[in-house]
């Protein structure tokens, strides 16, 4: 019953949202066409729910080029300074209150990841797709990036587990807070790959134990 009323709740305030901030929205927006001339929003396919590839929208916050960087550039030094602006004050995420409206996201779930973590996850792990991704989640509200994969993964399941009206306005709260503060707010692409080998080993130790007890 709830997940019905979360549905309308997302809709209702990802609209007002939008009204609210459209002039901040704009601003980004033109200060980021200002920089360098490149696209102001970043798309990037990612995992909804039911293992549905959507793409989600951010303001660009890294430079057009940096592939073609120094790779020698920390992750940092590839970052804009329109970008270092708004990812400190998370307004990079804003265009997701479009994710939002299309009912591809919702303010509170298991955040978007990209499809390759969900080679490498067990059946178990895969139910973390089981609802909707979300802007914030229980991980955010625990200790975004500065907790491995593992935990990550479990605080989504537990998420899940006990959705509620009360347990989405506590993560809310949680999550207003938790944009105030850079500690570990950032995963930078070498993060990212760790991650997923982590994820990769610890499949492969399972496969390899479940292999052996059955013969």
């Amino acid at each position: 019953m709830y997940i019905r009323i979360k549905r309308l709740l997302d809709v209702t305030f990802a609209l007002i949202l939008l009204i609210l901030l459209s002039v901040p929205m704009m601003i980004t927006a033109l200060a980021i066409k200002i920089e360098d001339g490149g696209p102001v929003i970043y798309k990037s396919k990612r995992m909804g729910k039911g293992l549905k590839v959507f793409n989600t929208y951010k303001f660009r916050s890294m430079k057009t080029n940096r592939k073609e960087l120094n790779s020698e550039l920390t992750h940092s030094e590839m970052v804009t300074r329109v970008g270092k602006i708004i990812r400190k004050t998370s307004i990079d995420e804003l265009p997701q209150l479009f994710n939002i409206l299309k009912g591809e996201m919702s303010f509170i779930g298991p955040r978007p990841w990209i499809p390759d973590y969900y080679e490498w996850f067990t059946e178990e792990q895969k139910k973390r797709a089981n609802v909707l991704p979300g802007l914030s989640g229980l991980a955010q509200a625990r200790g975004r990036n500065g907790i491995d994969i593992f935990k990550k993964v479990d605080y989504d399941l537990e998420y899940i587990e006990k959705i509620s009206f009360r347990e989405d306005i506590y993560l809310i709260i949680e999550s207003v807070k938790a944009a105030f503060s850079k500690a570990n707010a950032e995963i930078t692409e070498q993060g990212i790959k760790k991650e997923i080998s982590d994820l990769k080993n610890k499949k492969v130790q399972l496969e390899s134990y479940n292999y052996k007890q059955a013969v």
